[in-house]
């Protein structure tokens, strides 16, 4: 594994008890009445899709690092790729969380779009990394 990759799965870890924290925060939301997130379905749905692809996509992104540096990429194409997964990790989770921040939201504000540009971006990670694996002799 290089120097780079390491440095990222490193990070990566530093970085996994947000996700952590954001389970304890949707606990806390669950036991006060007060934060009107039982009354609201939709930010109830989105909220912890954010939490859940957030977890995935983190533990997707140090499972891809595994194989960048086995992949038959440019050393440039590799380094979009290693940061690619991971940035999925934070756009995806963000369209889902801050397009229903208000409590009152009845339907996710523009913001939702992050989400849409975060799978765009996983997908062409993913698919460059199993190009340039399937490529490597």
């Amino acid at each position: 594994m290089s120097t780079e990759s390491k440095r990222l799965a490193g990070l990566l870890l530093v970085i996994f008890p947000t996700v952590i924290y954001g389970g304890t925060f949707l606990l806390s939301q669950l036991s006060d009445p007060a934060s009107g997130y039982m009354q609201n379905s939709l930010r109830q749905d989105l909220f912890r899709a954010g939490h859940a692809h957030a977890g995935v996509i983190l533990i997707l992104s140090l499972i891809a690092l595994r194989y960048v540096d086995e992949a038959r990429l440019s050393e440039g194409i590799k380094r979009f790729v290693r940061n690619a997964i991971p940035s999925a990790a934070i756009l995806l989770p963000a369209g889902f969380f801050v397009s229903v921040l208000s409590p009152n939201a009845t339907e996710p504000n523009g913001v939702i779009y992050l989400a849409y540009v975060g799978a765009i971006v996983l997908a062409i990670g993913l698919l460059t990394l199993g190009i340039g694996l399937i490529r490597k002799p």
